[in-house]
């Protein structure tokens, strides 16, 4: 099926929804049992922290590919079922909920074929692989009533919590600006041959509704580089930290961005540039810029919120507060995890077991969680209206 059929059918579907229970309650000690859709390794990332809330079992699996499969077997429970076929997982009414770990592209499909099944959704960022995607998303979760949780887990992690209290309670002045990187040093780039029996996947499954093609394993195992199932750098890392400065300053549309890209390591294997800029300007004014690259690692993963009275940085594991010259606002740092500044990923916080904490606890609540599907929507968006810049003029109005 074509995207625009996907577009068309599901805004149909949502709009005629007949929902199953999604609105259940549960007794302190039911348990709250879910299926996994896409087992990849950053399903299994999740999976580890899952299955250690009380009260979770996971008690079923799905994935095009017969290794992700077994490799995902050993986190689940012992007796939990297996399949290639999502409408099979869906189909069991002893699923209360999905985990969504699957490409980008597959998202709102299985997102909104969850709704419709009356099944509770986490579902990673970005949420929409088109912007197009994003009202069919925001109507079936709004008809359904199912807790949506977008896996944009720094909205759990308290050091940042804490600084968006701080900003918002005007501790740093009027913020002018939003400095933005997820830089990298990494050889990932190159072809080489990956061992994927072509006969253990369902390709035309992998493909959903992205145009048919060849099957290809390295586009199979690397498809954020392809603009069929991923968006590249903007899409798959800016989106974290433009969902931060959203959740923060109290915006959700860009007016304009300026971008551009190129392929410094990846000319002839990625289709999206492995070098990438772009300038958001939103009502303020306020401009964030984000950079990103795979050649330097210079400032790594971090997000910087510039006052006229002070500064704050934020990464995965800290944030610190430095005031400007001659202001008497008061420094302020906080240290969570252990390692460099900027990395990827830290011992402390756990981020993904917060945020799985908190959507285990609104699937039991019936409350909003902390990421709820229209931030999803909107923080893509944004990255969505960065790319079309890059690949159009340079230049996209929202």
């Amino acid at each position: 099926m074509h995207r625009r059929s996907f577009l068309l059918g599901a805004s149909s579907a949502a709009a005629s929804l007949v929902i199953g229970d999604s609105a259940r309650g549960y007794a302190a000690n039911d348990a709250v049992r879910v299926g996994v859709l896409g087992t990849g390794g950053r399903a299994r990332h999740l999976m580890k922290p899952l299955a250690s809330i009380p009260g979770v079992r996971i008690v079923a699996l799905c994935d095009v590919w017969d290794a992700a499969l077994s490799q995902a077997g050993p986190l689940a429970d012992p007796r939990a079922t297996a399949t290639k076929v999502v409408a099979e997982l869906l189909a069991d009414k002893g699923i209360d909920a999905v985990l969504i770990g699957s490409p980008d592209h597959q998202h709102v499909p299985m997102t909104v074929a969850a709704l419709l099944a009356g099944k509770d959704v986490y579902v990673e960022k970005p949420v929409t692989h088109a912007a197009a995607e994003g009202a069919v998303l925001l109507a079936a979760a709004a008809k359904s009533k199912g807790i949506v949780q977008v896996g944009m887990q720094q909205r759990s992690m308290p050091h940042i919590v804490k600084a968006r209290e701080l900003i918002q309670a005007g501790a740093i002045g009027t913020v002018l600006k939003v400095k933005m990187s997820w830089n990298r040093n990494s050889d990932r780039v190159k072809r080489f041959p990956l061992g994927v029996d072509p006969k253990s996947v369902d390709w035309k499954a992998f493909l959903g509704t992205a145009k048919a093609q060849e099957f290809d394993e390295y586009r199979f195992r690397n498809w954020r580089w392809f603009w069929d199932f991923g968006g590249g750098i903007f899409t798959d890392l800016m989106v974290h930290w433009i969902d931060v400065a959203h959740w923060v300053l109290g915006v959700d549309a860009p007016e304009s961005a300026v971008s551009v890209g190129a392929h410094v390591a990846a000319k002839g294997v990625w289709e999206t540039p492995d070098t990438v800029q772009t300038l958001l300007t939103y009502p303020g004014p306020i401009q964030m810029h984000f950079e990103g690259t795979f050649s330097n690692a210079r400032n790594a993963a971090r997000i910087e919120f510039l006052g006229t009275d002070a500064t704050v940085y934020v990464d995965r594991g800290r944030f610190e507060l430095t005031p400007e010259r001659g202001r008497t606002v008061k420094a302020v740092s906080e240290v969570l995890g252990t390692g460099p500044p900027g990395a990827d990923f830290y011992d402390k916080p756990d981020g993904e077991l917060l945020h799985l904490t908190n959507w285990i606890d609104c699937v039991r609540s019936r409350k909003e969680p902390v990421a709820p599907v229209r931030a999803g929507v909107t923080s893509a968006a944004a990255a969505h209206l960065a790319n079309e810049a890059m690949r159009g003029t340079g230049v996209a109005k929202a």
